[in-house]
């Protein structure tokens, strides 16, 4: 069984986690190279080095020449192990060589962001057209049921308070932020994600005595800002660090006759709201459930009312390629996610609901600058994450996790929407 999150009892000092051996019990998958017939290590060499040769990297390898077009460089310290966990695992293996140490990247986000850019045809049209033959298919107990979907979100978001804390700022928001300008700041990462919040807000007209439904508490940011506009908040997260903590927030500011937090499923919401506010949330509801997702806000919302939903976005041709797919990102930290495509949103919202999709605004290179701030401070941070009990493995899972989001939206492979959805009000 993969743990996501692991904290090892023992606390080592910064020197001796660098050359600290991958920790068997908490990282099985990691600390054993998976074996790999002469054939499969083979085949996989001659694919992905003749995929290699035509990109514009460079590709050092500890026993043989440099492949690559040059650009960013990747060092392949291990390619015995390294092929094998590719031919083995596909892609999981490729994360898993990284959190080995196996490989890696003086640029990584550089090296990260040409593999995104070329996702499409790294693999050859005669093996893609194959994939459902090799690629692993997503477990069935990660599906997002209500409980499939209360323990999908407890590995991630329940990992600790204070491991989130390090990196993010301190409005504690944790999905893409709204910057006036670039190369952002980092002094100005609170104020942006302050500006998008209140954007959404602005989309879904939250304003004095305002319903509002939020679907995904976070760490209580949005229900802070609507509720000192005067709204009147109830806020659905599966979360209970999270709900702990926005909690304490919304007492502290005063708020708390205004906000309620609950410990609910979207699918167990009850009532009718002006307003509904769900940012980031679509990403962790599954494709099997996102007319039931759409249906919810649908029926929560009261005629002449407005949804401002924020969402992670892919290509459409590529989240029906990998759709079903088990992915790296999904065994080692967002269990159950699938990132959704504009077309999939908007077909759903339309064919399950009476929503109208009257706006949306797509802004994904302020992505790929909240993430690195984040990426930069994570790694600033290294000895504070240590002092939480998170070992190396982790660390080095959680840097490429953000940088491999972070290739995603600077390769335009990501990208992130803010939409309306309007409800017709009956005639008078």
């Amino acid at each position: 069984m993969t743990t996501v999150g692991p904290r090892p009892a023992a606390r080592r000092r910064a020197d001796d986690r660098r050359t600290a051996p991958v920790d068997a019990e908490h990282w099985p998958d990691v600390a054993a190279v998976p074996r790999a017939s002469w054939p499969v290590r083979t085949v996989t060499t001659s694919l992905v080095e003749r995929a290699l040769r035509r990109l514009p990297l460079r590709v050092r390898f500890a026993d043989r020449a440099a492949l690559g077009l040059g650009g960013p460089l990747m060092e392949v310290r291990d390619p015995k192990a390294f092929y094998a966990r590719i031919g083995t695992r596909g892609l999981i293996g490729f994360g898993e060589s990284y959190m080995a140490r196996e490989w890696d990247a003086p640029d990584l986000v550089g090296a990260l962001t040409v593999l995104a850019a070329h996702a499409a045809d790294l693999v050859p049209p005669r093996l893609q057209r194959l994939r459902s033959l090799w690629a692993r298919r997503q477990p069935h107990a990660q599906r997002n049921t209500p409980n499939g979907s209360r323990t999908n979100i407890s590995r991630h978001y329940d990992l600790s308070n204070d491991l989130f804390a390090v990196f993010l700022d301190e409005t504690l928001s944790y999905s893409s932020a709204m910057f006036r300008g670039f190369p952002a700041d980092p002094s100005l990462l609170a104020a942006a994600q302050q500006r998008k919040v209140n954007r959404l807000l602005d989309l879904a007209e939250v304003r004095e005595g305002t319903r509002l439904l939020e679907i995904g508490t976070g760490w209580g940011e949005l229900a802070l800002r609507a509720a000192a506009r005067g709204a009147h908040v109830t806020s659905l997260t599966l979360s209970k660090e999270q709900r702990e903590l926005a909690l304490e927030r919304v007492r502290r500011a005063g708020y708390a006759d205004r906000v309620s937090i609950e410990l609910c499923d979207y699918r167990e919401a009850r009532g009718t709201y002006d307003a509904v506010v769900s940012v980031e949330m679509i990403e962790a509801v599954g494709a099997e459930f996102w007319p039931v997702y759409f249906r919810t806000l649908d029926e929560r919302l009261a005629p002449g009312g407005r949804v401002a939903l924020q969402a992670i976005t892919m290509p459409h041709e590529r989240m029906l390629a990998t759709r079903d797919t088990h992915t790296w990102i999904q065994k080692y930290v967002f269990p159950g996610g699938l990132i959704p495509s504009t077309q999939a949103i908007e077909e759903t919202a339309h064919e399950h609901t009476s929503l109208t999709t009257a706006r949306r605004d797509g802004f994904g290179a302020h992505y790929a600058e909240t993430l690195r701030l984040w990426r930069e401070r994570f790694t600033e941070r290294t000895d504070d994450i240590a002092a939480l009990g998170f070992d190396e493995t982790f660390r080095r899972l959680w840097t490429f996790y953000l940088a491999y989001s972070e290739a995603g939206f600077r390769s335009g492979y990501l990208d992130v929407q803010q939409y309306l959805l309007t409800k017709e009000a009956p005639p008078r």
